[in-house]
């Protein structure tokens, strides 16, 4: 079986079933019916229904998770029929779910479709049963919002999308008002007609039991994809974010296609940013942002916005954008409250009903309270301020060269990215440096350049290096306030090492970036007693470099490496590896 293919199921013929099981089981609030796919609310039934508000019900293929039965609770659904993946329900199902939402004296029955035509026979022939055979008061609602046609040649119509979750929102909404099933109707109808939807992919989904739905080459997408696999308007190459957005939504307004959704300059507006299976939050929020300011230089206001995973196509890596023009009354409806398990519920500010994009807090805020004056920092002459920015220079370069080098051996024990995060700190180090004569950084101050090193460490590097360079510059920058000479540096690199290994977690030994540093230390320390202060950190130098090596033999007990069998630990740690690099350099700095 392919990577795309594998699924965690039990059999391809009980995965819709116990999909249905697994929700109920962590929603108690909702139940099954016996011996069929019907997800119903525990406060609905024969003798709890009738109290004069319209039920609501909704369905479609399974695959599509959290949607849905995900959107059965109060104050949206009263029931959900799921049929089999990509299948609309059968008729029975749906006619069994209608009474199931039905007694004597209720407001009648509302269905909310997707416009597919498995979905209108079958929804339609159960709603005709249910008025002659049960004498069922039923309406049916059939949302198309898809903007990806262009052609105006007669098609099975434009596609019901993640927009009919609006529907649902507002239809229930107007339920727990206590509206009629004509004027519930009316205002879904209205609301169906001022939106619009566009999706995009990034590759296939497979159905259980069957290979992908299509084929995508992994520098292609494909635009106004249908939720089932169904052929988009175009593909083309992959682009950025910003650029996605863009392509989409100027497609999605483009007044010559036939299914356009016209947005204008004051128009106000929900958007919703829909994961259509297998992409990841970090990617959501990064096209929300795009689709927010784009929408908002253009003038329009966005008043709701909603992301995350709504309505899906089992595990396909792509995204939608929905787009609803707003009243007055639409925005209530979204408001209203609802316990339905997969509806959003965005953070407003305290007190107001109004979404504004929100401005960065200044930084002048909080800086008062955190910045404290410290003590004056001792200082070298310019001689010694010109080596120091020497050193500087060298290890960044040797790191950043030093980047596949260090990738690789990471490979082994983590996710590839020791050398990257290296380099992007030395890179961030040699950006600020500025040039010999007139250098940005305080090399005539080294315990202020300490520090300064520790903010660079946390704000360019970050992870876990990150945050034990700025520990270990932190450290060691006290060692350098009084006094700056071959002793202070020794004192300050053993300062470094020991808050390292206080916050760490790591000691000597452990197969770490802390066993060539403390090798180093403690060579230093002896050395500097009867060497030139050159030869004795030529000593230190060298057994950071012999210690990093022997960390290949070592067995990993902190880090990333802990987790991973010593049997696929054959090379030195990159973290160990790196301290060798510059250590190097800045003793080549040094000599020359």
């Amino acid at each position: 079986m392919s990577a795309a293919c594998k699924k965690l199921i039990n059999t391809v013929e009980q995965c819709v079933d116990e999909n249905l099981e697994g929700l109920v089981a962590v929603n108690p609030g909702l139940q099954l019916l016996e011996g069929l796919r019907v997800v119903v609310r525990t406060d609905v039934g024969p003798n709890v229904v009738g109290a004069g508000k319209v039920s609501l019900l909704s369905g479609g293929g399974s695959g599509h998770e959290p949607a849905h039965a995900g959107y059965v609770g109060p104050g949206m659904l009263t029931a959900a029929v799921a049929g089999s993946v990509f299948a609309s329900p059968p008729p029975y199902s749906i006619l069994a779910g209608i009474k199931a939402v039905s007694a004597p004296g209720s407001a009648g029955v509302l269905l909310i479709i997707k416009n597919y035509t498995g979905d209108r026979l079958n929804f339609g022939m159960s709603a005709e049963r249910a008025k002659t055979q049960l004498g069922v008061k039923v309406e049916m609602v059939v949302v198309g919002e898809d903007c990806a046609l262009t052609s105006s040649d007669k098609t099975a119509g434009r596609r019901g999308l993640c927009g009919t979750l609006f529907i649902h929102k507002i239809c229930g909404a107007l339920s727990d008002e206590g509206k009629s099933l004509e004027e519930i109707v009316t205002v879904a109808k209205d609301a169906a007609s001022k939106m619009g939807t566009i999706g995009l992919s990034l590759t296939p989904c497979s159905i259980p039991g069957s290979g992908p739905s299509f084929h995508i080459a992994d520098d292609e997408m494909e635009l106004g994809l249908g939720v089932h696999g169904e052929a988009g308007v175009k593909r083309t190459k992959l682009v950025s974010a910003k650029e996605a957005v863009k392509m989409m939504i100027d497609h999605m307004t483009n007044s010559s296609n036939c299914t356009h959704l016209p947005v204008k300059e004051g128009d106000r507006v929900a958007c919703m940013i829909n994961n259509l299976g297998g992409t990841s939050m970090l990617e959501l929020n990064i096209i929300a942002k795009e689709a927010i300011e784009l929408l908002e230089r253009r003038g329009v206001l966005v008043e709701r916005a909603y992301c995350g995973t709504y309505i899906t196509s089992l595990e396909m890596a792509g995204i939608s954008i929905t787009l609803l023009h707003l009243d007055d009354t639409l925005r209530r409806c979204l408001d209203a409250p609802t316990t339905a398990p997969a509806w959003p519920h965005p953070l407003l500010p305290p007190g107001t009903l109004t979404r504004q994009t929100p401005v960065r807090m200044p930084r002048e805020n909080i800086q008062a309270q955190v910045t404290k004056t410290g003590p004056k920092m001792a200082t070298i002459g310019s001689a010694e301020a010109s080596l120091i920015f020497d050193c500087l220079k060298l290890a960044g370069e040797r790191l950043v060269a030093a980047e596949s080098q260090l990738n690789e051996l990471d490979r082994e024990s983590g996710d590839g990215d020791c050398g990257s995060t290296m380099a992007r700190g030395a890179q961030g180090i040699l950006t600020s440096l500025g040039s010999k004569d007139s250098p940005n950084l305080p090399v005539s101050c080294p315990g202020d350049l300490a520090l300064t090193l520790a903010s660079a460490a946390e704000d360019t590097m970050g992870g876990s290096s990150g945050g034990l360079y700025s520990l270990f510059f932190t450290a060691a920058s006290a060692s350098l306030q009084t006094k700056v000479s071959p002793d202070a540096y020794c004192e300050a690199l053993k300062a470094g090492i020991q808050t390292m290994m206080k916050y760490g977690g790591a000691e000597p030994g452990d197969r770490t970036m802390l066993d060539p540093l403390h090798s180093a230390s403690q060579a230093w320390s002896v050395a500097l007693s009867s060497h030139t202060p050159l030869e004795a950190f030529r000593l230190a130098v060298e057994a950071a470099e012999k210690s990093a090596e022997e960390t290949a033999k070592m067995k990993a007990q902190a880090g990333r490496a802990s987790y991973v069998s010593a049997d696929h630990l054959k090379n030195p740690d990159p973290g160990a590896r790196a301290v060798a690099v510059w250590f190097r350099a800045v003793l080549e700095a040094l000599s020359s």
